[in-house]
Parts: structure tokens; C-alpha cells; sequence
């Protein structure tokens, strides 16, 4: 049986092959929105089989959902429902081999969150899309907003919402991109002066250390031998050190997937938009009056500069080296961040914000599966970024550039045991196993983020402390400096 590796690659690598069709060679928004839909139809025949009807399901129910919703008309309920019935479905699809039906392919699971991700968003754009239109007639100044609309509203019906989802471009390994930039896309001018080479270039100059550390690791560590009784008789110090190899294994792998997607991408020119014009990561321009500018010389036949980071999903350097949790997460899977930023993190009722983080990961973790592992992983995240700002506050804000440096190497080397330590809850996934390891290792992970709360909150306190001896002393100064003068 081929491997669930063997069958992403394939197909990631034939993708990345096909985007040059959408670029060179398919000029009109008709043949391209239907070539790459059909293409992205076969890809998930051929690799889910049976189980593609789990996702006709999905997009068959927002098809329903967006359909009772005219453009002229608001249900500021939408994104919710849409939510609930995407999410819903993710439960239905991971528990159905409770009831006897065979359980989903790894790779249908892969095609099912990322269907999820644009489905839900698709349903905020088109609410967003109405609110926009609705502030317009409020405002004064419309100048702004009227370009806003011009180059982030939608208006979708029922071919529109199938073609989006099933588009090849990111099924199985993302990025997440919003409906509004697969439209911009099929629409993209032939004059848009795209420098493809440049990207993939950079990409292909990581690939191959990235691709041989994954395999030499792979050969000499596996996950299975933490779950059997051979691996408890080692040492502390081996079991300790084993989730380093582990969580190599664990980002090289997705770093592999993730630079594949973002090639496929750039080969296809999706994502692309005029440097000048400020693009985002998962959100595209933000500089509209730049965009239409650009937009307008292209016509006159004057090139503009472009750039894909509307599509660019992973920062390595920053996963790597960031010295901060909170920089490393941003640094990882980035458009799914954004989905999670935009439409979950901003999104949070009022009086439930100060839990916001706490939501944020939760759905993460929903997303990512129902194993016990993920939400073991996941809910250890609000603790850490926690014990890292006490500690920042304690230790690091207003020190020398010295003191600052030193305290962000030893964050950095607390942060990625920290991503050691969680990675083992996405391997090992069941809660006895997880807990199995965690325990052999004496919860390493909980006990330092105790210890750096405990530290972390004392040396707050010693700083107001200072602090306030300091404005003491200042004032004091002042008072005797103005009774001398007297």
C-alpha cells in the first residue's frame, strides 16, 4: 500500500506542475475557473476515493446556506451558522466509524479541514461584504470605503461557492486563501509583470536541507518507540531529549508540504498583487488607492512590482529563531493563523474577551482533530505565552541592550522546548499516551511553566518596587532643590 506521504507528494508535486496552464497558457476567468476546478475534483478522487462524498456534503450544505441569503438581504447570523454546520460536519465526519461506516483517509481528512477554512471564511466575507456596503451611506468621507468595497466585497451564487472549493490550489495542504483573492486571480491580468522566479528560487534553495533533515531523523527516531515498553526502561535524560528529534521530524515534515503549497501557488500566480499595494498574509492589499494605481499603469502598459505574501504560509527563520512563543506561532502555518486571527481571536463576543486566546485555541485544536492530544497540546499554549510575558515584564523591558540579548536567547531555547513538549500531543494524540510520556518525563513542560509564572510575577513586583523607590527618590530631590531655591 502506497504511503499517505508518498500520495501528498504526488499530488502536491503534480500541482505545482499544472500552475504554469493557469499562467501561460489559460488567459480567460472562464477556462480557468473550470480547468482548475475539474483538475482539483480529479485530485480528490483519485487520492479520497469513496470519501469525496464528505465533502460534496459540506460544500452542499453551504450551497443551501449562502443561497437563502440574497446579496441585497442581512443574516448577520451567517458566518455562525456557517460555523456550526462546517464544524458540525468536521464532528459527524471524525466519529462516523463509531457507527460502523469506514473511518476517512488521512489525506480526505487533509482535503476536509482546509474545505472547512474556506467555507467559513467565504460565509464572513459575504457578511462583511454587506456591512461595508451598509457603512457607506454613513459615512462623510466615502472615498476609502467605496474603494474597500471595490476590492473586497463579493457577491457569490452557487457555481461560485463550488468552484472555489473545490479549486486544486491548496486542497490538501493550504494555504487557506479567501474567496475575494481566488477571484482576483481567475481575473489577473496577462500584462501583470510577475517575477515567479524570484520565489521559487528562494524556496528551492530550502528544500533540500529541509527535505534531508527530515529524512535523516526519520530513519533513526519514530514515534512508536515512545509508546512501547523498551522506551521507558532508558534513562530520564533519553526519554527527556527524545521529543527534540521528534519535533524536527514533526516541522520538517510540514515544512516540506508547506513550501510545496506556497510553489503551487506562485506557479499559478494566485495570491499575486502589486508590491506597492501592501499585501498581507491571507488578506491581500491593504493600500487601495496603491492598488488602483498600479491597476491603472498596467492599462497604460507600465509595469508594477508584485510579490505573493497574500499566500506565503510559513516564515521558517522565524519558526526557528524568533526568540518569542508569540512570534514563533505567527511564524507557522501563517494563512490558517490569519483564518484563526480573523475570523475567531477579532470575533469574540465582548465579555468573553478576556478568554479570547483560550477560544482561539480550542478551535485549533477542534480543527485539527478530536484526539485528546491536540487539546493537550493546544490549551498549554495560553500557560506559556502567560509565564513568557511575566517573565518579559520581570526580567526584560527597560534592561540594558546586553541584558535584553541574553534574556532572548534563553527564551528562545525555552521556546522551542516548549514546542517540543506540546509537539508530543499531536504525535502521540491519545490521552493516555500523551500523558504516559509527559509523566515519564515528570511533566517537564508544566513544571517550568509554573517556575517562570513564579519568577516571572516576583520580578514584576521587584521592578514597581524599584520603580516606585526611584520616583520616590526623584521627588525628593525635586522638593529639596525647590527649598534650597526658596
Amino acid at each position: 500500500m502506497v504511503s499517505d506521504d508518498v500520495v501528498y507528494a504526488t499530488a502536491i508535486t503534480l500541482s505545482v506542475a499544472a500552475g504554469p496552464l493557469f499562467r501561460d497558457v489559460l488567459k480567460d476567468s472562464y477556462s480557468k475557473r473550470w480547468v482548475s476546478t475539474i483538475l482539483g475534483v480529479i485530485l480528490l478522487l483519485v487520492t479520497c476515493g469513496y470519501h469525496f462524498i464528505h465533502l460534496c456534503i459540506t460544500v452542499i450544505g453551504n450551497c443551501i446556506l449562502l443561497s437563502l441569503v440574497p446579496a441585497s438581504k442581512n443574516d448577520r447570523n451567517l458566518p455562525w451558522k456557517s460555523f456550526l454546520w462546517n464544524f458540525g460536519y468536521l464532528t459527524v465526519f471524525r466519529t462516523i466509524h463509531w457507527i460502523g461506516i469506514p473511518p476517512p483517509s488521512p489525506v480526505t481528512n487533509a482535503a476536509q479541514l482546509f474545505l472547512t477554512l474556506r467555507m467559513v471564511g467565504l460565509a464572513f466575507e459575504v457578511q462583511d461584504s454587506y456591512l461595508r456596503k451598509k457603512s457607506l451611506d454613513s459615512k462623510s468621507d466615502n472615498n476609502e470605503v467605496e474603494l474597500k468595497i471595490k476590492y473586497c466585497n463579493i457577491e457569490v451564487k452557487i457555481l461560485d461557492v463550488i468552484s472555489y472549493a473545490f479549486c486544486y490550489i491548496g486542497l490538501l495542504t493550504g494555504p487557506y486563501f479567501k474567496y475575494r483573492t481566488y477571484l482576483d486571480w481567475l481575473h489577473l491580468s496577462d500584462k501583470a509583470n510577475l517575477n515567479r522566479k524570484e520565489p521559487l528560487l528562494k524556496r528551492a534553495y530550502e528544500f533540500p536541507f529541509i527535505a534531508v533533515s527530515f529524512l535523516f531523523f526519520s530513519y533513526f527516531f519514530n514515534i512508536q518507540h515512545v509508546e512501547t515498553d523498551e522506551f521507558l526502561d532508558h534513562s530520564f535524560v533519553y526519554r527527556l531529549l527524545y521529543m527534540v528529534p521528534m519535533f524536527i521530524i514533526f516541522r520538517t515534515r510540514l515544512y516540506i508540504a508547506w513550501i510545496l503549497s506556497e510553489c503551487m501557488s506562485v506557479t499559478a500566480g494566485l495570491g499575486a498583487y502589486p508590491k506597492n499595494s501592501v499585501p498581507k498574509c491571507g488578506e491581500g492589499p491593504t493600500n487601495y488607492k496603491q492598488l488602483e494605481m498600479a491597476l491603472e499603469d498596467e492599462k497604460d502598459g507600465k509595469d508594477s512590482d508584485y510579490d505573493f505574501e497574500t499566500i506565503h504560509n510559513i516564515d521558517i527563520y522565524g519558526c526557528e529563531l524568533a526568540p518569542m512563543t508569540k512570534q514563533g506561532l505567527r511564524s507557522w502555518n501563517m494563512t490558517v493563523q490569519y483564518w484563526l486571527a480573523t475570523y475567531i481571536h477579532r470575533r469574540v463576543p465582548s465579555h468573553l474577551k478576556a478568554h479570547r486566546v483560550a477560544i482561539t485555541m480550542a478551535v485549533s485544536a477542534f480543527w485539527h482533530g478530536i484526539h485528546p492530544g491536540y487539546y493537550l497540546s493546544f490549551l498549554t499554549v495560553p500557560p506559556i505565552l502567560m509565564a513568557e510575558e511575566a517573565m518579559i515584564k520581570g526580567f526584560r523591558e527597560g534592561k540594558s541592550p546586553q541584558v535584553q540579548q541574553i534574556f532572548d536567547w534563553g527564551c528562545w531555547f525555552f521556546k522551542m522546548r516548549g514546542f517540543d513538549y506540546m509537539c508530543m500531543g499531536f504525535l502521540l494524540l491519545r490521552l493516555g499516551s500523551t500523558i504516559r510520556y509527559w509523566y515519564s518525563i515528570y511533566f517537564m513542560g508544566h513544571v517550568f511553566i509554573l517556575i517562570f509564572l513564579l519568577i516571572g510575577n516576583i520580578g514584576m513586583v521587584l521592578n514597581k518596587q524599584k520603580n516606585k523607590k526611584i520616583e520616590a527618590e526623584k521627588s525628593n530631590s525635586i522638593s529639596t532643590q525647590e527649598k534650597k531655591l526658596s
